[in-house]
């Protein structure tokens, strides 16, 4: 007899060895259509896998992530299927799921155009409305790739022979095509309903510029046609929030060919920074922090103590003066060290809290480059903090509450927590990295906070928190950090003074809450659509005036507002009000302030708020201590 535990704990027997296809039919008709696969021991799985011994099962369906990812799988096959048929000259190479869908790549004689992968998506529909069965087999190595060559499929002959020669491979049929996969898939192309090509891009053979560039498409998968149009206004939405799209329309920035991975700021641009910048300032001055400076370039020499010359030179930019090589840095913790490690420490100095706005430099690929998400020139928040192994809990602690009011007055209330703990490759003893884990997963725990750990993601010298911010789509950012290091500062020599008088080593905590300042630009760019609140908005008031008339009051009202320290536009210009306005409008200002015979008679402003609010007219005090409200709130 073998026995199957299902997860509510009920079991089922059966005489001899049995399909998850027929366990889901011994529970119901409707399970037995809904599976898509099967968990048998934790294992994803088939629907036609046998089981042949008392296992733990779980029927996988569309409401399942394990499912949605079957789903996507199984569409990647779909499409080459249709391609194949549409395009029987085409080679397909490789299609995994990545996130949100799916893609493959083609070699093929000419571009894919936008009216070929129209008629690609069509053909995968009719495909699937055949509702024909997906079967598998399983060849040796050697006799799958006398099968790919046969039918001309040399790309796959190639991946399957760099398989061991004692390996058996797995291939998966619907109709006339046939493709290798671990699997699984669903049991027939009819699962597959939800789905659409999104584009299609170039990408090299195996990753490698010297190879063949090859076709690669893309595509999304759904479980239901709701989540998928969701997922297509979401895409829509998400275009216009591009901050690159928004960058250029409020004139904010722009990157040059003359410096690839590097921003120009203009004047409004610039002046979000100076808001992000000095808001981060008050954040050291307010939780203890003493604001420090390291310089852009240091020797090569600092760069191999801390590892980052044997391990990370190829990201980073160098230079060579009087036969002396250097580096410009790409992170800012060795030259914190050095300024630590300046003049005697005693335990009664720690901790010691060290922030700092430095500028880094990694040489990152052409292809990873991204607006000002991913950039080569960066500037971060960056800072450091040195203590005794007694005092990270404590630390960890006020930082994660630190780091959710920061966020929280950015906009961001949803936040998601992992703990990455040892990796095998790792420094330090095992109980200090028990110390250390237990701190930081402690730390959550005290702020309330759930959290999952990722086991063996830790950095080598230390565990890591690390916080994943939410946007108004929905769309995940990991941006804060907290990593704790034991090995830094004993590799550049810091030390203190300890309550015996002996030397030891701080233990030196990393953290970062915006990281990167260009990045969180852009995603505060995204996250607000360009209409940013008003203590971050570039421009906070502009003030127009209707005639000539008006022109000498509405400079007297732009000097008391900027006497108050905002950021006023004064638009005197010779156009119709209603033109002035909706440019305005159109740069998402928080509020237009429109002047008139009857405002200047009365020593007023007639106020409109974003979103075409008319809130009538008011004096300039009411407005200053409104929009100062507005300022003091984060709103």
């Amino acid at each position: 007899m073998i026995q199957v535990t299902l997860p509510d704990g009920s079991q089922r027997e059966f005489p001899g060895p049995v399909t998850v296809a027929d366990v889901a039919a011994s529970i119901g008709p409707g399970l037995a259509k809904a599976a898509l696969a099967g968990k048998v021991d934790g294992k994803v799985v088939d629907t036609s896998f046998t089981i042949d011994k008392n296992s733990q099962l779980a029927i996988v369906t569309a409401k399942d992530a394990d499912g949605l990812d079957v789903i996507r799988h199984s569409t990647a096959h779909l499409l080459a299927y249709a391609v194949k048929e549409l395009f029987p000259e085409a080679q397909v190479t490789i299609g995994p799921v990545i996130e949100n869908g799916f893609f493959y790549d083609f070699s093929y004689k000419r571009p894919f155009t936008p009216e070929d992968l129209v008629a690609i998506e069509k053909r995968m529909g009719a495909i699937a409305a055949k509702d024909e069965p997906v079967t598998r087999r399983v060849l040796p190595r050697d006799d799958a790739v006398a099968h790919f060559k046969s039918i001309g499929e040399n790309y796959k002959a190639e991946i399957i022979g760099s398989i061991p020669a004692n390996e058996d491979v797995s291939l998966y049929a619907e109709g006339s095509f046939e493709d290798l996969c671990r699997g699984p898939h669903v049991p027939s192309t009819g699962k597959l309903k939800h789905f659409k090509l999104m584009k299609v891009a170039g990408a090299y053979w195996r990753g490698d510029h010297r190879n063949e560039m090859l076709q690669r498409i893309y595509g999304t998968a759904w479980a239901s046609k709701e989540e998928l149009q969701q997922y297509l206004t979401m895409l829509e939405e998400a275009e216009k929030r591009d901050h690159r799209k928004l960058g250029r329309e409020l004139d904010l920035f722009h990157i040059d060919d003359v410096a690839p991975g590097v921003v120009f700021w203009h004047p409004k641009g610039w002046a979000i920074w100076q808001a992000v910048e000095q808001y981060m300032r008050q954040v050291y001055k307010d939780t203890g922090y003493q604001e420090v400076k390291g310089p852009q370039i240091l020797d090569k020499s600092l760069w191999e103590k801390t590892g980052h010359w044997q391990n990370y030179r190829e990201n980073m930019f160098t230079t060579e003066s009087e036969k002396r090589e250097y580096a410009l840095k790409p992170m800012n913790c060795p030259g914190h060290v050095l300024i630590f490690k300046h003049g005697i420490k005693s335990y009664r100095d720690l901790p010691v809290r060290f922030g700092e706005f430095g500028q880094c430099h990694r040489n990152e690929p052409t292809g990873a480059l991204h607006g000002i998400m991913r950039v080569r020139g960066f500037t971060q928040d960056d800072g450091h903090i040195f203590c005794t192994e007694d005092q990270i809990l404590e630390e960890c602690v006020n930082y994660t509450a630190q780091l959710q009011k920061v966020y929280a007055d950015f906009g961001f209330k949803d936040i998601l927590y992992k703990v990455a703990t040892r990796p095998d490759n790792r420094v330090g003893s095992d109980e200090l990295w028990d110390k250390a884990e237990f701190a930081v997963m402690e730390a959550l725990r005290r702020s309330g906070v759930d959290f999952i750990v990722s086991p063996g993601d830790g950095a080598f010298y230390g565990p890591k928190i690390e916080y994943t911010l939410k946007d108004a789509l929905g769309r995940q950012w990991q941006c804060g950090t907290m990593q704790v290091d034991f090995n830094t500062a004993e590799r550049l020599g810091g030390e203190y003074v300890t309550e015996t008088s002996s030397r030891a080593h701080p233990v030196m905590l990393h953290r970062a809450i915006v990281g990167s300042l260009e990045r969180f630009i852009g995603m505060l760019i995204e996250n607000h659509a360009g209409a940013l609140p008003a203590w971050l908005a570039p421009v906070q008031v502009a003030v127009l005036n209707i005639t000539d008339s008006q022109a000498e009051y509405a400079r007297s009202v732009v000097k008391t507002l900027e006497n108050q320290g905002l950021r006023v536009d004064l638009d005197l210009r010779n156009e119709k009000i209603t033109y002035k306005i909706r440019e305005h409008s159109l740069q998402k200002l928080p509020y237009i302030l429109v002047i008139g015979d009857k405002e200047m008679a009365a020593g007023a402003v007639a106020v409109r708020a974003r979103g075409n609010l008319d809130l009538g007219v008011m004096s300039v005090d009411a407005f200053s201590q409104r929009i100062a409200q507005d300022i003091r709130n984060k709103s």
